[in-house]
């Protein structure tokens, strides 16, 4: 009888030992399965988040990247402007040349001299009127370098 309960104490020590091994391993494999899920979790949020800080830098570098075009534009516009009043003022002042010179040397009516007189001073209020207009567009080329 003592060697009966021996083996039957042995055969059910045996038999529990191969279940607790068995759950052992199975708690072990899940405890992996858990681990491998929160590491992938924690792989995605960092994926995710990089891939929201990256579109962030590009949506930003895109922006910065207008904002110098459109100040490059503003500059040669200013510039060209510039370049426009001069050809005019120089245009004018050109046909009051000749328009000074046709009056001291022809000899023309006092009514046609008067008509030329009035003419050259409109000119010549043009010509400020342009210069005036000039110094505007320096003053705002001015504030367009000033900005970058």
């Amino acid at each position: 009888m003592k060697y009966t309960l021996k083996l039957f104490f042995v055969s059910i020590l045996i038999l529990s030992s191969n279940t607790f091994i068995a759950q052992t391993i199975l708690t072990s494999v899940k405890a992996q399965e858990l681990a491998q899920k929160k590491a992938d979790k924690e792989s995605q949020k960092s994926t995710d988040d990089y891939h929201k800080k990256l579109s962030q830098e590009q949506s930003d570098l895109k922006k910065e990247q207008k904002k110098l075009e459109k100040h490059q534009k503003d500059l040669k516009n200013s510039e060209n402007d510039i370049a426009a009043t001069n050809k005019k003022i120089d245009k004018l002042e050109s046909n009051k040349q000749k328009l000074e010179s046709k009056i001291n040397s022809s000899s023309i009516s006092q009514e046609d001299l008067q008509k030329q007189q009035i003419k050259l001073k409109e000119q010549d209020l043009e010509i400020q009127k342009l210069k005036l207009k000039k110094i505007e567009q320096q003053k705002k080329l001015d504030k367009v370098k000033a900005e970058n």
